[in-house]
């Protein structure tokens, strides 16, 4: 029995002003998709472990104050404060291995004084 070939799928883009049409590869379109990430959640960037965390729950922290220490191929990571806020939540403690973009501190906004 004969395979049915299938029939290609196109897809339009432009290049300064010029169409053109291109096919999308599996890998492609598989692809993980992009997220614009939220500035109130502090994430892993890197696999590591937390060796140190130096803010608790429910205090306000100002910008640039260090939040924990995460250790990754021997070398220690200051993560630090984006900007003035509270935290909600800790979701690490110490010694805990972190994979990549783990959710490890969910922040919220203060009220301006």
């Amino acid at each position: 029995m004969k395979a049915k070939k299938e029939t290609p799928e196109y897809t339009d883009f432009a290049v300064t002003a010029r169409k053109y049409k291109t096919q999308l590869t599996r890998k492609y379109q598989n692809r993980k998709m992009w997220v614009n990430p939220n500035p109130f959640e502090i994430q892993s960037f890197i696999p590591g472990t937390i060796l140190q965390i130096s803010a608790s729950e429910g205090e306000v922290v100002n910008e640039g104050a260090p939040l924990l220490i995460l250790e990754a191929m021997k070398m220690q990571n200051r993560i630090e404060m984006p900007f003035t806020a509270r935290i909600k939540k800790i979701n690490v403690q110490v010694g805990d291995r972190v994979p990549k973009d783990t959710l490890m501190i969910e922040l919220e906004a203060v009220d301006p004084e």
